[in-house]
Formats: C-alpha cells, sequence, structure tokens
C-alpha cells in the first residue's frame, strides 16, 4: 500500500523561505509520478506542481520562479523548495503520488504553511 508522508510547514514573514519534504513508500511500480498541491482556507485545491518519470517538472504559473521541486530518487523524497513566500501562499500543503499515466492519487495528511505580511 503506497503511504505518503510531508513535513517541514511552519510559519515564515513574506519574503522568507521554506522546504517541504514528500516521502513515499510502499510502492512496487515504475513509474511514479509526485506532485505539490495545496488549498488555502475556503477555496478549492490546486496544483502548485508536479515532477514525472523523466524527473521533468512543472509549476503552477502563480509560482514559477519562486518554487522549485526535486527528487532524491534514491530516498524516493520528492521537494519543495518554495522562496520570496507571499501570504497569499498561505495554505495547507499537500503532496500526492500516482502511477504516471494514472488519475488516481495517493495524499499525504498535510502541512500547514503560513506566511505572515
Amino acid at each position: 500500500q503506497v503511504q505518503v508522508v510531508e513535513s517541514g510547514g511552519g510559519a515564515v514573514q513574506a519574503g522568507g523561505s521554506l522546504r517541504l519534504s514528500c516521502a513515499a513508500s510502499g510502492y512496487t511500480y515504475s513509474g511514479l509520478c509526485m506532485g505539490w498541491f495545496r488549498q488555502a482556507p475556503g477555496k478549492e485545491r490546486e496544483g502548485v506542481g508536479s515532477i514525472d518519470r523523466d524527473g521533468m517538472t512543472s509549476y503552477a504559473d502563480s509560482v514559477k520562479g519562486r518554487f522549485t521541486i526535486s527528487q532524491d530518487n534514491a530516498k524516493n523524497i520528492l521537494y519543495l523548495q518554495m522562496s520570496s513566500l507571499k501570504p497569499e501562499d498561505t495554505a495547507m500543503y499537500y503532496c500526492a503520488a500516482w502511477r504516471c499515466g494514472f488519475s488516481s492519487k495517493v495524499w499525504g495528511q498535510g502541512t500547514q504553511v503560513t506566511v505572515s505580511s
């Protein structure tokens, strides 16, 4: 059974940085895709960025140039480096893992990021 666990959230002032981590375990297939999503109070969950089996990353326009996704393949850990944080980045951040080419995702429990002005 696939499990996903996030860590690294916290509170930071605007302009600051945080790094989130996501560890995936329990999958037995190749071609694991992973990504970051976030949900602010009163808003729908939105995609932040993702990485595919070839290491190609994609980002939401709202975070391009500020957030960077990277992966430690040996440890099956996904990172989200967030810089130049803005108050509007405040949200619960979720990591998800899925078999590339399929839609069903396994979600982590979420980690809170709060950016104060």
